[in-house]
């Protein structure tokens, strides 16, 4: 591990010399991942990517894709696009990425199970703004927006996400 790695530790994720308060999955850790389950995967990830709501925030970075109104994520094992960024209209399960609430309104990317995607081994695992402080996410990893944007700022594509089991 080194201070360019993003850490998962009981007390949140260490990154870049700071420790940034984090939740997790409402599922917990796990090393066996499933759609659904509400898990946060156990492992080393990598940082593949990165959306930003341009009505809402400049691009964080030069490397930051906007998301727009047709943006949306499949999270359908069945599909052919599984686990892969899509657009509406689709006819398959999906995740809005523009959202009315401000939880995806800056999304980094991990490449949990992607780019090509295990049917049933779970869909996108994200980091991005949480509800509230210790609000579990559905297997993502939230923080506060101003901690997630200082963040943002400081990573570059392939910067690890290191999951260790607790």
């Amino acid at each position: 591990m080194t201070p360019d790695d993003l850490v998962l530790t009981p007390r949140g994720v260490r990154f870049a010399g700071r420790l940034f308060p984090c939740s997790i999955g409402k599922g917990g850790l796990t090393k066996d991942k499933r759609e659904g389950d509400g898990a946060t995967p156990i492992g080393v990830h990598r940082i593949v990517g990165m959306l930003f709501r341009p009505d809402r925030l400049a691009a964080p970075t030069t490397w930051a894709t906007p998301i727009g109104p047709q943006d949306l994520w499949s999270d359908d094992s069945a599909d052919s696009e599984y686990n892969q960024m899509v657009s509406a209209p689709y006819g398959h399960s999906h995740e809005k990425l523009r959202r009315a609430d401000p939880l995806y309104d800056l999304v980094l990317i991990t490449d949990w199970n992607w780019p090509n995607a295990v049917p049933g081994r779970g869909s996108a695992i994200f980091l991005h703004q949480w509800r509230r402080p210790g609000y579990p996410t559905e297997g993502c990893i939230a923080f506060r927006r101003d901690h997630l944007h200082w963040i943002a700022g400081q990573l570059l594509p392939g910067t690890r996400l290191i999951i260790p089991q607790a």
